[in-house]
């Protein structure tokens, strides 16, 4: 599928889509809890589809319909393989869950998700009483348990997912338990999920993100939950209006613990104009200037700033990138890639990416990659950009914001999605 897309002058209001990392951990949470939960999620993008269908497959039952997921929860597996499609939260975090079983269980994927890094699980879930198989490091995973709790040495300088997945599954095991971890990054993240712990009545004892004490023997209480707008999918909007008009986005709770909220933090150093009034942000174009910000705890939104510092005058660092390199794509080589194709100045050095602003991009036609943060990155370019921008794999936006193009066309722009092969 091909998408080509063209604006402008950015305009206008959108609300924001529903954040799929809470929606996730919200599934997982109900799963686990005996008797009805309700949550209220708005449109589902494909990686909480997938979540649907994994806690499908460990014995919830699940009705969605307008907007609301109804789940009759209880742990009690009906299959022997979980499919996590290509979501990498989904996968890390049901792992130590369906180890939870007395039965083997293959938890796999599809697409960029096969080839994402797992042996960080296996020592964890071996301390633990699980018996782990992974393919040289990569889905398929079998794993086999129960798990048993006590204490557990789990590495986080990679990704957090996996120690929600724990911080999840530990506190319905008999035992008490301790996870130690060094060089825990995205640190908001793992705030998300203790939120959600303590909506679902799960006491965690954190001691400064290196020692997290879990409880066992303890239940999960059903309840109605609603997921909070996605400052992820939201950056990308938020971005165009500082490039190109003026955005305004309602839902986003200003005191969110997710970690993409700190794209206010970067719009704010290149100069734009930022207001914030309940769960709503505004953002209106200035003059922009360089700026310098460190995307280790929030990696995800490295794409749509990529889009702002190639509108600012000057050159500007994003640090940290490293963190890019196992995503959907080696996202530090494809941002780099994709906006290179269309006219900007981007490069990957060390631990940065270095982008020197220019005055108009050319426009043009680059992939995705397959990677939803890219296609929509291309988008937003497209604001500043003297010819359209076509990109071939637009369907991969499917995966985090499935009403991207709606919402792009709200803004004032124009998107023509073709179906031809690519």
């Amino acid at each position: 599928m091909k998408a080509e897309a063209s604006i402008k002058h950015v305009s206008g209001t959108i609300g924001a889509p529903p954040s799929k990392s809470a929606v996730q951990r919200y599934l997982a949470g109900s799963l686990l809890a005996e008797g009805v939960s309700e949550l209220k999620a708005g449109s589902l993008c494909d990686d909480s589809l997938a979540a649907i269908s994994i806690i499908r497959a460990l014995g919830a039952e699940v009705e969605a319909k307008d907007g609301t997921i109804v789940i009759r929860g209880g742990f009690k597996p009906v299959s022997d393989e979980v499919n996590c499609g290509e979501s990498g939260l989904s996968s890390r975090m049901f792992i130590p869950v369906a180890a939870l079983a007395g039965r083997e269980i293959t938890v796999t994927g599809r697409g960029s998700l096969l080839k994402r890094p797992f042996g960080m699980i296996v020592n964890p879930l071996g301390q633990l009483g699980a018996d782990v198989q992974t393919s040289s490091g990569l889905l398929p995973v079998k794993v086999k348990g129960p798990l048993r709790g006590g204490d557990v040495n789990a590495d986080g300088s990679m990704s957090s997912q996996f120690i929600t997945g724990l911080l999840m599954a530990l506190p319905v095991v008999e035992k008490d338990s301790r996870i130690f971890t060094e060089n825990l990054v995205s640190r908001p993240y793992i705030d998300l999920t203790l939120k959600t712990l303590e909506e679902f009545a799960i006491t965690v004892t954190n001691e400064d993100y290196r020692v997290f004490r879990v409880r066992g023997g303890q239940k999960y209480m059903p309840g109605k939950f609603t997921a909070e707008g996605d400052w992820s999918g939201a950056a990308f909007i938020l971005v165009m209006g500082a490039i190109g008009g003026k955005t305004e986005v309602s839902g986003l709770i200003h005191d969110s613990v997710q970690a993409d909220r700190a794209v206010l933090n970067a719009l704010r150093l290149a100069g734009a104009d930022v207001k914030t009034d309940g769960e709503t942000v505004t953002v209106t174009r200035k003059d922009l200037n360089s700026f310098t910000f460190d995307i280790t705890n929030c990696p995800d939104i490295a794409p749509p700033l990529a889009v702002l510092a190639t509108a600012c005058r000057g050159r500007s660092v994003l640090k940290g990138a490293g963190r890019l390199i196992a995503k959907e794509s080696n996202r530090a080589d494809t941002i780099c890639r994709a906006l290179n194709s269309i006219g900007a100045r981007v490069s990957y050095s060390g631990d940065e990416l270095i982008i020197d602003g220019v005055k108009s991009l050319c426009g043009g036609q680059s992939p995705a990659y397959n990677d939803h943060r890219i296609a929509m990155a291309l988008a937003a370019a497209s604001v500043i950009s003297a010819e359209p921008v076509v990109i071939e794999g637009y369907e991969c936006v499917n995966k985090s914001y499935p009403g991207f193009a709606d919402d792009f066309i709200k803004l004032g722009g124009r998107m023509i999605i073709t179906n031809k092969p690519v």
